[in-house]
């Protein structure tokens, strides 16, 4: 890490390394700025589920760069961040992998030293490392290599001449590695060669590296060039040549995983998506965040307010979603200080996932159907209703979205409940793509595609995006599965267990039986 004093500007820049694209090879630190940022300058090699770490009213700012296309020019981006540093007192600059192994950090950091702004480099894990390991390549192993080499396949494009010294890495001992070099890999490779480099050595390519979109090729140095195109292997890629590549077959960990290699569709929001891409992702897909409803405010805030302030005096709260809960306490906690002025209240739920929110505040639900759907609640309701002394006049606070099916609140005022409603969000339509998922959805298409409410239906149809060809529908539960239905779809796979882990199950199964 390394900092400067601030001499000339209140904001400070934060150089961070995103890692090789998996979010959880991201460092502390490095979240942390990044979940506290007011401003994220990112690039294209950042993991996508990194920007939802971002805290609502960061500005985004994409200069994502690309082999043979740069959203911005590096000059450009330098006097982008010492902007943001004079209007923001936290700006994050994310950077794929390292930003100080090949990803022109230094250039920044000069910059901002120069204007006088304060900065902090936070390191990151580079892909030389890490992608090769997630291919079972260590670049170091005892009895076959001591030492290892990192070099860039991609100089500035204005020097008037190379300054590799290719006859020093082909006479280097133990393993090569090579960044940034896919678009000149034929004639890196024939110059290494013809500086000494044996041509029989193995070699091999990894795309993606540690990421659900892993792909490998293992050759050897005469022969890789061939077998890249012949795979159809493009940038971002690791180079390496060297022994250890032999040990591929039998450390390549990632290949084995049971979703490896399959691209999956999240239709959740940003804010929710990260808990049921990280279990697929934990499983070796290549998730795709294509958050098609995000949680806004309810249209009357202040019934809802009102109702939160009222809790007190009901004698059950109902909460049909996590969401739910999550508004409810965080406007409960504006007004009340301790959780015991909730008062005695019984609490009802409805699925494993509501139950968890309200645990995390330090509440157990009194009932929780083993189904999460509104019908299997009444149900519950009925079977211990003698337990709570009937529900003829029972006082209800029923905490729903603005779209919420009427089952709870219309059945429980035929039991003679009186029952207040509590509309504490609304769903409203995702508009923003800053992944680019849509359009790689549509290019690339996708082997399964997730639904985890009825508003994440309705609202991926609003896009008018078509299901790619041989893409699996896989559903929550039943009333989502209702609601595809409404659209003339029907799921490949339903989950029995109407919850984020219970999804994963399903889509796991269906996976495995082909």
């Amino acid at each position: 890490m390394e900092t400067t004093r601030n001499t000339k500007t209140a904001g400070t820049v934060y150089l961070v390394g995103a890692g090789p694209g998996d979010p959880g090879l991201m460092t502390l630190r490095g979240r942390e700025l990044i979940e506290r940022a007011d401003c994220l300058v990112y690039d294209a090699l950042g993991a996508p589920a990194m920007l939802g770490w971002a805290k609502p009213g960061c500005e985004k700012i994409d200069v994502g760069k690309r082999s043979g296309k740069h959203a911005l020019p590096q000059e450009d981006i330098n006097r982008l961040l010492v902007t943001c540093a004079g209007r923001y007192a936290c700006t994050v600059r994310l950077k794929g992998g390292d930003p100080y192994v090949f990803g022109r950090g230094g250039e920044e950091a000069l910059a901002l030293q120069e204007a006088g702004v304060a900065f902090e480099v936070v390191p990151g894990v580079t892909s030389a490392i890490a992608g090769l390991a997630a291919a079972g390549i260590p670049v170091t192993q005892r009895g076959l290599c001591t030492q290892f080499t990192v070099f860039t396949g991609h100089e500035d494009a204005r020097k008037s001449a190379s300054t590799l010294d290719i006859a020093g890495i082909a006479a280097a001992q133990g393993t090569k590695v090579m960044l940034m070099g896919m678009s000149r890999l034929r004639e890196t490779l024939a110059a290494l060669m013809a500086a000494g480099q044996s041509g029989s050595v193995p070699a091999a390519a990894v795309q993606w590296g540690a990421t659900g979109r892993q792909r490998s090729v293992l050759s050897t140095v005469a022969g890789l060039a061939d077998a890249v195109e012949q795979a159809g292997l493009g940038s971002p890629a690791v180079v390496v040549i060297g022994e250890v590549v032999r040990l591929a077959p039998r450390l390549d960990w990632r290949s084995r995983l049971p979703l490896a290699g399959r691209r999956i569709v999240v239709t959740r929001t940003r804010e929710q998506a990260g808990a049921l891409s990280a279990q697929l992702a934990q499983l070796g897909a290549d998730v795709m965040e294509l958050p098609t409803i995000r949680i806004a405010d309810p249209s009357n805030r202040r019934d809802f307010a009102e109702a939160v302030v009222d809790a007190p005096h009901y004698d059950w709260l109902i909460f049909s979603s996590p969401n739910g809960v999550k508004r409810f306490f965080r406007a409960f906690f504006a007004v009340f200080e301790d959780i015991r002025e909730l008062g005695g209240a019984r609490l009802a739920a409805i699925g494993a996932g509501t139950a968890a929110e309200l645990r995390a505040v330090g509440l157990m639900v009194d009932v929780m159907p083993k189904k999460a759907v509104a019908e299997e609640l009444i149900a519950e309701f009925d079977r211990k209703a003698d337990e709570f002394g009937g529900l003829a006049h029972s006082t209800m606070l029923w905490v729903h979205s603005e779209q919420g099916r009427r089952v709870i609140y219309d059945e429980l005022m035929k039991r003679q409940a009186i029952v207040d409603e509590c509309v504490a969000y609304n769903t409203v339509p995702e508009t923003e793509d800053v992944n680019g998922t849509r359009a790689r959805l549509q290019s690339e298409g996708a082997d399964v595609i997730t639904f985890t409410s009825s508003s994440t239906v309705h609202h991926f149809m609003a896009l008018g995006i078509p299901l790619p060809a041989g893409c699996r529908i896989a559903s929550i539960g039943p009333v989502t599965s209702a609601t595809l239905a409404e659209y003339g779809l029907k799921p490949d796979v339903e989950s029995a267990d109407h919850s984020i882990p219970g999804l994963v199950q399903a889509v796991s199964r269906m996976v495995a039986q082909g």
